[in-house]
């Protein structure tokens, strides 16, 4: 349970911000963006050192340790996801990165979902795998079976995206929750694609939960940043000591600024994120150029009811399967006017990419077929634009292979 009686939508508005006590003494009610390096101290002390100095109580030394903006902002993220702890980084693969230098040494094994984003699957294969000596199993972990039957005397993590990146595939956090538990491993969640107001997985039974900031958290597409919430007093203790000495890749107190901002409409986009999400998917399942729609909120969905025992709505994000080759994805792309063909997620604006010749490209075409990213998979980013107006820009869309069939049948 979040360690307050208030409402997530109170606390994304004001936890971590109280006038008085964000380093201003003029009481403001948005905490002041410090860009400040290094911050003066009251004297020389011969018994003071780093490790008693106390943010919470206005206390800083240098900035890549703590920052007045920073301290805020992380505050708020661990309130948000009901945590004790939470470190912001630079990205969000900064943020796994560094969680999982925290927790596995050379000679482990972890176990991974198998549809992962491309980014970090390649950070598990080419720098834990081949560079870090640590075995790494992905697994289809929408059958938590399989991840039990993954589990080695070896396993010290397990790490998964729920949902997933391009698939919008799910896992029962809670079950695997117990697995990792009774193997002694560290159990990870990477949950930016639900974001903090539709899922927790810290309250499922997660030691550890992942955010790229730069999508729904800060949701303008203006920072690019990353976050770790944990309850794990001794986890903590290590990633603190990564994010500030180790690896030294904290959130800089701009991008920290504009987290900030950003979480306080939270839960006013996610609403109308969804709202569209819904309208979007039902459209497209009814679409005759269109063979599969992967969204949590539709019946079809083969994890459908495990979104909702897990998960308080259904995101904003959804893929679908365009009839056709890729030409015809690139006729519909290319058409859009309303969509923005760009890679990310979370932010106001609606996106929309290929992620076999975008964000999964670097995969290998074995990998990307085992995965089921086809040339004519399609991955929205829905906004916050009134709905109408997208299902026009796809029917848009949907106009411009039309007539690219009709050219090519010579009507």
């Amino acid at each position: 349970m979040r360690p307050t009686d208030r409402t997530l939508e109170t606390l994304a508005v004001a936890a971590g911000e109280e006038p008085f006590r964000t380093g201003s003494e003029a009481g403001d009610v948005t905490s002041p963006l410090h860009l400040s390096s290094t911050f003066a101290l009251p004297g020389l002390d011969s018994e003071m050192s780093l490790d008693d100095v106390d943010p919470d109580a206005g206390e800083f030394v240098y900035s890549r340790l703590s920052n007045p903006t920073r301290h805020a902002l992380e505050k708020r993220l661990a309130a948000l996801e009901g945590g004790e702890h939470a470190m912001a980084f630079s990205s969000g693969t900064a943020a796994i990165f560094t969680t999982a230098l925290a927790v596995v040494e050379p000679g482990d094994h972890l176990v991974a979902f198998d549809d992962l984003y491309a980014g970090t699957r390649r950070l598990l294969e080419e720098v834990f795998a081949t560079r870090l000596d640590v075995d790494v199993s992905f697994v289809d972990a929408t059958e938590t079976e399989n991840v039990a039957a993954a589990i080695t005397d070896e396993t010290a993590f397990v790490w998964m995206e729920t949902p997933t990146n391009p698939g919008i595939e799910l896992c029962d956090i809670a079950a695997i929750a117990e697995i990792a538990d009774g193997a002694d491993a560290t159990f990870g969640v990477d949950n930016t694609f639900a974001s903090s107001y539709f899922q927790r997985p810290l309250e499922l039974g997660a030691d550890v939960v992942a955010h790229s900031t730069t999508k729904y958290l800060n949701g303008h597409s203006d920072s690019v940043g990353g976050a770790v919430v944990t309850d794990d007093d001794a986890l903590a203790e290590r990633l603190e000591f990564l994010q500030q000495v180790g690896v030294g890749d904290a959130l800089s107190p701009f991008d920290s600024y504009l987290v900030l901002r950003g979480l306080k409409t939270l839960h006013l986009r996610m609403r109308q994120h969804e709202r569209n999400a819904m309208a979007i998917a039902e459209f497209l399942d009814d679409h005759d150029r269109v063979s599969a729609v992967h969204y949590p909120g539709l019946e079809s969905h083969p994890q459908h009811d495990l979104a909702c025992e897990q998960m308080d709505g259904f995101g904003g994000i959804l893929s679908f399967e365009l009839e056709g080759d890729i030409d015809d994805a690139a006729a519909f792309l290319e058409s859009l006017e309303v969509f923005t063909l760009a890679v990310s997620v979370g932010g106001v604006e609606s996106l929309i990419e290929l992620p076999a010749g975008m964000t999964h490209e670097p995969l290998s075409e074995e990998e990307r077929e085992e995965l089921g990213i086809t040339e004519t998979l399609i991955r929205v980013s829905v906004g916050v634009e009134g709905t109408k107006d997208l299902i026009a820009d796809l029917d848009r869309g949907f106009d411009a292979v039309r007539r690219r069939s009709a050219v090519a049948d010579g009507d």
